[in-house]
């Protein structure tokens, strides 16, 4: 016969590693999703284009986002976090990267975003380099599962030009 403690010990050893091989699983899972999310931006408007006394500029705009999220989740998904950011390049710097907004996504039928709002962080540019400048708006997001490897993607809007005079 077997002692309680040896019985307890084969218990939990199955037990955990049945649990391991279960989130191996549904990890493996993943891998067959492709997600395939849709993403519109658009510039409203420049509410505010300012130069600083000490030479940086600043930038506040309205912008409209429609995006369907809705493919990122599976059974697996915990969350999805989502950001826009605006992307250009300046002598400094080959990419410069400034989140405008953000937002945390925790169910499949909170995914579908159209909302229309003004920067929720400060654009501001260390020096003369936004005026004319074209630059991209990219939505970002990072999927949080809830066992296995975070994964990331992006969706790339070009076409956006800042003011040519302050506002």
């Amino acid at each position: 016969m077997h002692s309680f403690g040896y019985r307890a010990n084969a218990l939990l050893t199955l037990s955990v590693t049945v649990l391991a091989f279960m989130c191996a699983v549904a990890s493996f899972s993943d891998t067959f999703n492709h997600p395939q999310p849709t993403v519109d931006i658009k510039v409203v408007s420049f509410d505010r284009f300012i130069k600083s006394k000490d030479g940086n500029e600043g930038v506040s705009m309205k912008l409209k986002v429609v995006s369907d999220l809705r493919s990122l989740f599976t059974w697996n998904t915990k969350q999805v976090f989502a950001f826009v950011a605006a992307e250009y390049e300046s002598p400094e710097n080959a990419l410069n990267q400034i989140s405008l907004w953000d937002a945390i996504i925790q169910s499949r039928d909170d995914a579908m975003i159209q909302a229309t709002f003004r920067n929720k962080y400060p654009l501001f540019d260390q020096g003369s380099n936004l005026r004319s400048k074209k630059f991209n708006l990219t939505l970002h997001w990072h999927v949080m599962p809830k066992t296995g490897m975070m994964f990331t993607g992006k969706r790339e809007l070009t076409g956006y030009q800042f003011p040519t005079q302050y506002i």
